[in-house]
């Protein structure tokens, strides 16, 4: 059983902002891995971000999936805009959703998909960029990056085969 998490927060809200990359990966996942194939769960958590770990501590339990077939995909402010990168292992670099699952499932040892937004400008706090919507220029272009990160998870997938 492999699960694919998509890092994000719940709500309209926050559906177009930089910190729900990786709920727009899962969504367009859902068309790219065969509804057939029963050992794949895709998983939005619908608790905050800085809280997904526990949901996803419950998926893992229910569905008895090992931490080495954990597939986690989310935004990160120390790559470029649009810079993908691919970790097996490590400390959480300062995501709070990241940590929420390193503590919650007690292992820094599964996959992560780190999707590059990009730093704030100098006078904009952290927070407060992850929280805003992408500007017209980014979401001009986002869809061939979320695309590429979802072509990435798939070809992961195969690999753990």
């Amino acid at each position: 059983m492999k699960l694919i998490v998509g890092l994000g927060n719940p709500g309209k809200k926050y559906e177009k902002t930089r910190h729900n990359i990786g709920f727009r990966v899962i969504d367009i996942l859902k068309s790219k891995i065969e509804r057939q194939n029963l050992g794949i769960i895709l998983l939005k958590p619908q608790s905050f971000m800085n809280s997904s770990g526990v949901e996803v501590l419950k998926k893992m339990n229910f569905y008895r999936c090992k931490p080495e077939n954990l597939f986690v995909v989310y935004d990160d402010l120390d790559l470029p805009f649009g810079e993908i990168r691919i970790r097996h292992k490590g400390s959480s670099g300062g995501h709070k959703g990241v940590q929420s699952i390193i503590e919650a499932i007690q292992t820094e040892y599964f996959t992560r998909v780190r999707i590059g937004i990009g730093r704030p400008p100098e006078n904009v706090l952290v927070e407060r960029y992850v929280l805003e919507d992408f500007s017209i220029e980014e979401e001009k272009v986002l869809p061939k990056i979320i695309d590429e990160a979802a072509e990435k998870v798939v070809k992961l997938i195969k690999i753990k085969e």
